[in-house]
């Protein structure tokens, strides 16, 4: 008898409001791209300050905020990925520069951005580039569309966004000087946290499915890291560890976990866990290029679709509204909607409160800062520095409190070629918020997800197909070397792949019932199939482990 579950009524999801603005816990590294964004884009802007031409900082900004992506790729993976968020910087501002110097239409010039918007998007989501996303791509290019320009102008603004994108590969590398396998032991030592709080409650199934996603996390982080040098081996073992942890967790103390996350966040040596079997050292040798990843790029584009539609209509017909009410500035509008857009409409509902909010409590803020930053240009530069600071400073504990700084940022950033009238910017901001926030949802509710159940029922199987993989070779006496590690591996990624994708269906606001009880069984029985492969290759506990 089939096992699939006949689809079930479609129902409305209520979209929450509590908890919405409240504040988390700061990232652990929350200061690095705060120091790194001030890094990159001081000496461009004082540069430009001291020869007077201030009013060339769009285009350095272009790629001085390159400075805020990758910082949690080990760095041979992050000097690719920001090297390709410099091109991709590049790319988007060199068609908005070509664009505004062909035409002035400002409808053409918002359809443009909202087509950029739409391939921005795709593109970071495909990707995993990771925060902040393709909003700050969106703003620089959706900016530059109306920003007055000429043909033979786009070339040497070009090259004023390449040389500050540089600098700002320089700064994003710079650490790695100081600490080179500083985001590998980061994401090692909150995978063995989050062991650590699974053991401490083995009957919480989602303690254990973010347990599962952070060992997961923290093995692709250890394969992107480059060659495997002598810290990285000892960080592998403590991610078999947790690994070990999970498979057994009535042998497992979860302090000494912890102990050794918290010797991880210094610069000291990796601790080196006693009481893996032999067999460590044999899965630890295991050819690094074993399937673990996530699918192929190509293989990504097709969920995004929805997004995707949702993104180019929500940002054009923002940006046409907005034109429609007479607003000096359309692209706030549009770079509004744009910033809105999460994987489900419950997401991208909060993300709009967040953004109002703050945006709102954000104009206020530059009501107070207008009359300081029209001292002089250099209190206005400085002004800036600050703000970007306190955005990537604040805005790890809610995206609304980093928009408090973001918008007075923006504001003043219109200010670098000549002052404006503080009263007009409010006002335009305002509106804009407003409309870009409103449109920009109801495309959201307009363009369902008619394939979250489909992609559910395909990661289900996924994991069926995976775990019977990994069951057979346990049946085997002797499977081929690195067969079964290879097994485990895959099995990892189709569970947490199917938790990721189960939650962003069920915050879709109009869905059929999902097959909820399916999904956690399928968890269940996958975890039961992993820790056997832990215990099969002998990676146990001499403590006493429950082989």
């Amino acid at each position: 008898m089939s096992s699939a579950t006949p689809p079930g009524p479609s129902r409305a999801r209520r979209l929450p409001l509590a908890g919405v603005l409240r504040l988390g816990r700061p990232s652990d590294i929350w200061f690095k791209p705060a120091l790194s964004v001030v890094v990159a884009v001081a000496p461009p802007n004082l540069t430009l300050l001291a020869i007077g031409r201030l009013d060339l900082a769009m285009y350095t900004m272009a790629g001085s905020l390159c400075a805020l992506y990758a910082h949690s790729r080990p760095y041979a993976a992050r000097a690719r990925a920001l090297a390709w968020v410099v091109a991709g910087m590049l790319g988007g501002l060199g068609v908005a520069l070509v664009t505004a110097s062909l035409t002035t239409n400002a409808v053409l010039l918002v359809t443009v951005g909202a087509l950029l918007a739409a391939a921005q998007k795709t593109l970071c989501d495909a990707t995993r580039i990771g925060p902040p996303g393709p909003v700050v791509l969106s703003f620089i290019s959706s900016a530059s569309l109306f920003v007055p320009q000429t043909l033979g102008q786009v070339p040497g603004h070009l090259a004023l966004g390449a040389a500050a994108g540089a600098w700002a590969w320089i700064v994003g590398m710079a650490p790695g000087l100081v600490r080179p396998h500083g985001p590998e032991r980061r994401a090692t030592a909150y995978a063995l946290n989050t062991a650590a709080v699974s053991v401490g409650a083995p009957y919480d199934t989602r303690a254990r499915a973010a347990a599962a996603a952070a060992v997961h996390a923290a093995w692709q982080s250890l394969l992107s890291a480059g060659a495997r040098s002598g810290p990285r081996r000892a960080l592998e073992r403590l991610v078999v560890r947790a690994e070990v942890a999970l498979a057994a967790p009535a042998a497992t103390e979860p302090e000494r976990l912890r102990r050794w996350a918290r010797e991880l966040s210094g610069a000291g040596p990796v601790p080196r866990p006693d009481g893996l079997g032999d067999a460590a050292d044999e899965l630890l040798g295991v050819e690094a290029a074993l399937p673990f990843g996530p699918r192929p790029l190509l293989g990504r584009l097709a969920p995004l679709a929805p997004i995707v539609l949702r993104t180019a209509l929500g940002c054009a017909l923002a940006g046409y509204v907005s034109l429609a009410l007479g607003v000096g500035r359309p692209y706030w509008a549009l770079v509004t909607a744009a910033s809105l857009y999460q994987a489900n409409v419950t997401l991208t509902w909060s993300r709009g409160v967040q953004r109002v909010v703050g945006n709102l409590v954000g104009v206020l803020a530059f009501a107070v800062l207008a009359p300081l930053a029209h001292v002089g240009q250099a209190v206005l530069v400085l002004c800036c520095l600050a703000l970007n600071f306190g955005a990537e400073a604040l805005i790890g504990r809610n995206y609304w409190l980093g928009s408090v700084c973001v918008t007075p940022m923006a504001l003043l950033i219109t200010e670098f070629a000549h002052a404006q009238q503080p009263g007009r910017l409010i006002t335009d901001r305002v509106l804009d918020t407003l409309v870009g926030a409103l449109v920009g949802f109801v495309a959201a509710v307009a363009v369902t997800d008619r394939r979250a159940g489909d992609r559910i029922e395909e990661a289900l199987s996924t994991v069926v197909r995976a775990r019977e993989h990994a069951t057979g070779l346990l049946a085997e006496e002797h499977p081929e070397s690195g067969a079964l590690e290879s097994a485990r591996r895959g099995l990892s990624a189709a569970v947490v792949d199917l938790r990721s994708v189960t939650d962003a269906a069920s915050g879709e606001w109009w869905r059929r019932a999902l097959p909820e009880e399916r999904v956690m069984r399928a968890e269940q029985a996958g975890h039961r199939t992993l820790a056997a492969t832990v215990r099969r290759q002998g990676l146990h506990c001499r403590e006493g482990a429950q082989a």
